[in-house]
Order: C-alpha cells, then structure tokens, then sequence
C-alpha cells in the first residue's frame, strides 16, 4: 500500500484563477494556483494539483480574476504626485514649478505625504515596485540634507510595496538654494556638491535594504549633453569628475544606476567619456538614440526605460522595437504622476503598443504578450531584481496581483492577456501582496487608512502652494475651452 500524505500548511494559498506566470515557459494556467508560505513562492500550477500538496492558513478564492506578477514602474520622479496640473498644461510653467517647490519649497513632511499618496496609488493599481528620482530628475534633486529621503523611505516602508529611491547631484551651476521650513520660519542655505555627495553616501548607506529589502537606493546622475545645451560645455570637467564619484560610490555600495533624459547621442557620450554604462545600469526616455547609443547599450548591458506617456516621448522617439530587436532589455516607466499622468501601468502598456504602431503604421508592432513583460519580468532585470521578481515561480518573492476579469468591459472570458494589455486598468486590480503580505484584498487597503493619507496629503499641498507662492499656477489657462492650441 503507497504511504499517504497530508498537505503541507502554509500561510496562503490561491486558487481557480488564470494564472499568467510570465516564467520562462511564458505559461497561462487556466484554473491555476500558487502557494505561498512566508514571502516566497512554493509553487505554481493547476488547483487540484496544489490543493492535494498544500493547506492555506489563508485562501484566496481567483475565480475569474487574473493572476499576475506584481506590475513594476522602472521610472518616476518623487515629489510630482502634489505637483499634479499645476501650470494648466504649460510645461514651461509646471517645470519652473518643481525647481521651486524642490528646493525652497518643501518641510519634510511633503516628501513623506507625497510618498505615501504614490505608494498607496500604486498599490491599488497592482504596481508593487516602483523606481522614484528624489526631486525634478535631470535638474533638481532634494539632497540638501538626508532627513527628506528618510521620511520618503519611512512612508514606502509603512505602505508595505517596494521602492528604489535614486539620489545624486543637482544640476550645475552650484553651489544651489535650498530651504529648511521650522514652522512658518524659512531657513535658507547654499549647498555645494560636495555637500550632495555626502547626503548621498548618507542615504546609501542609511536606507539601502530597509524594510526587509523592500526599500533600496540607486545612484542618478544628470545627463551631460553638451551638443544640445552649448552652456553645459563649461561643466564637461564636472560632469567627469561626478561620474567617476557617483560611480565609485554605486560600486561601493553595490547600487543600481540611473539616469532621466537621455536622447540622441548622449549614451554614447556617457559611455565613451563618462564610463556610466554597465549591466547594473538602466537609462530613462532615450529618444532619438543613434545606432552608436544603440550599440552601446548592446556592448555593455545596458537597458532602457521607455516612458511613453511622458512629455520627452512628444519631443522625440524611444526606438522600443529596434532596442528589443538588438537584443537591449527595455521596461516601461509611468515618469510619476505630473503634470498630467498616473501610476496606472495597464494605461502605459496600452500607450506603448499605440505609440510605436503609429510610427511604423504597423497594428503588429509590439505585442500584447512582450508588453506586458516590459513591466514585469524585463522590468524586474533592468532594476537588477529579476532573480527575485517579475515572475510567478517557485522560490521567488510573493508580489502577486489579481484582476478582476468578470466586468462588462473585460468579457467575454478569453484570450487573457490581451484583456490586461487592452482592455483593463489599474482600478480593476482586487488584489496586491507584496513578500506574501495582502497589502489589498476585494479593493480594501489593510495597511494604511486611504482616507488619511489623502487628507495628509492635500495639507501637505496646501503648505507647498503658500510657502512656495504657487497658488496661480492653479487658474485655468485662457484658451483651455473652444480652441485647439493653448
């Protein structure tokens, strides 16, 4: 007589959902499950089978919904979730905007209501890895002083996703005006560079893999490119010897890198001069790359983060097709939340595969499946994580989501995956677990009060609009009705 045995108790277990593994099989299991004991994956496959093996101390009925790894944002800028329309679509206005409240206009409690309000949006939209530019990006960073980074890190570790905040210098002339609040009382300073570098190794060596690894830190650099900007040719020693530091202090460290703006010739430059690319790092818009950028990303193992609702995706183009077709990794960034975008990484998919079918008036470009790899498990190698996420196996972390697929504009009930590239948003995401903790169960967060947040964060913005004297940039424009140019 064979020995029987009983099923195997662990803390969750998720059943009768199609399951859209995104492993190297690419499998969609139809009445699939996965088992999931503390914050890693036992196993994926059919219900009957798993329910024979395994008994969940909790279990997730995935009845018509999809099962999906946790969707990853490779690119986003924090501070923009408060910053949200201001300007009334002048991006001129929006800009000068963010260089203000960056610098002068922001207390520590901005940057943690402001992470907290995007942590807690991603969340509810399935995205449970998200990469933040602490500040503008390519032209301001808040690395005056380490305090504002850790309220940030303390917001996504109370939130429960997973976050990689990326701190490096502001651009030059320094040193830069900054501003400390103490109540109604502003403190201004002057910052120098060597003065960011040390916020920086600070933070790196603060915050890197808090929150049991959820929270991590990469390093960011301006983009040097001189043949666009000629008053930047006076910086090229600084920029060399910031790329040296910076890159130093990533190895030191053993920190991704990034970089927001790249565009035609400047990975070349970077590469040839600057020595920034490598396997370890992963450079934003890319617009209008030439065959050498190309090529160099080839070389050295580079990827790309591709934002297609972002404004740099209107003034030029990401070569997505012809970067996958030579072999570079690319995953796709919302570019955060302002002026006028959203969290929603269902809307970025649907975005991408639009973008690029126009240019090359080709239906065929980009299809739904390779889409969706591009913020799951390319997203997950390009931020250096693809052993751990990015997929539904056995042995990784437990960042799951489920979407609800019985809604009218989802059915009928087939062909799954080009129902989540096509048809499905963020807000039809029921489920999000990160580490194998339910962060979000039948759309209820458990982690953090939804409504506190929000209050949080419209004081926080309240105070940013006074402090930095920005309340007209709230007025609609004179041309916003009955005409077709602002």
């Amino acid at each position: 007589m064979s020995e029987s045995h009983s099923p195997q108790l662990i803390d969750l277990l998720i059943v009768r959902g199609t399951v859209i593994t995104v492993d190297p099989e690419r499998r969609v299991i139809e009445d699939g499950a996965i088992a999931v004991d503390g914050d890693r994956i036992l196993a994926v496959g059919l219900t009957a089978d798993l329910q024979k093996r395994y008994l969940g101390r909790k279990i997730i009925d995935a009845h018509r919904k999809a099962v999906l790894p946790g969707l990853i944002d490779s690119h986003a800028h924090a501070g923009h979730g408060l910053l949200k329309s201001l300007g009334g679509g002048n991006p001129g206005a929006w800009m000068d905007a963010c260089r203000v409240v960056y610098t002068t206009g922001s207390d520590e409690e901005f940057w943690y209501a402001e992470a907290k309000l995007a942590a807690l949006e991603r969340l509810k939209f399935g995205t449970t890895t998200g990469v933040c530019l602490f500040g503008g990006g390519d032209s301001i960073m808040r690395v005056d002083d380490p305090k504002y980074a850790a309220r940030h890190t303390a917001a996504i570790s109370e939130t429960g996703t997973r976050s990689f905040l990326a701190v490096g210098p502001s651009r030059p002339p320094g040193p830069r005006l900054y501003a400390d609040w103490m109540g109604s009382d502003r403190i201004d300073k002057m910052v120098s560079f060597e003065q960011m570098y040390e916020t920086c190794e600070d933070i790196a060596r603060q915050q890197h893999g808090l929150a049991q690894g959820r929270v991590n830190i990469c390093i960011t650099l301006p983009v040097f490119q001189p043949e666009h900007d000629p008053d930047q040719v006076q910086y090229t020693q600084l920029f060399k010897d910031q790329a040296t530091q910076y890159s130093e202090l990533a190895r030191r460290h053993n920190l991704a890198f990034t970089q927001d703006g790249h565009r035609s010739g400047t990975l070349k430059l970077a590469h040839e001069q600057l020595g920034l690319l490598s396997d370890k790092a992963f450079m934003s818009h890319s617009i209008d790359l030439t065959d050498q950028d190309i090529a160099a990303c080839v070389e050295t193992g580079t990827k790309i983060i591709h934002n297609p609702s972002a404004i740099m995706s209107i003034r030029g183009r990401c070569p997505v097709p012809e970067l996958i077709d030579a072999g570079v990794t690319v995953a796709l960034g919302s570019d955060g939340t302002a002026p006028d975008r959203s969290y929603d990484m269902f809307r970025h998919m649907f975005q991408c595969m639009h973008y690029h079918r126009r240019h090359f008036r080709d239906a065929a470009v980009l299809p739904h499946g390779k889409v969706l790899e591009m913020v799951t498990i390319d997203a997950a190698r390009a931020i250096g994580l693809s052993h751990e996420i990015g997929s539904l196996e056995a042995g990784k972390k437990a960042d799951i989501i489920l979407v609800d697929l019985f809604k009218p504009h989802l059915m009928p009930l087939n062909m799954p995956v080009y129902r989540i590239t096509s048809f499905a948003s963020g807000a039809d995401v029921c489920t999000t677990i990160v580490d194998g903790k339910v962060l979000m169960e039948d759309g209820k967060v458990t982690t953090v009060d939804e409504t506190e947040v929000m209050e949080l964060a419209q004081a926080a913005t309240d105070r940013m609009l006074d402090r930095a004297g920005l309340h007209h940039l709230l007025a609609s424009p004179p041309k916003l009705w009955r005409s077709s140019h602002y």
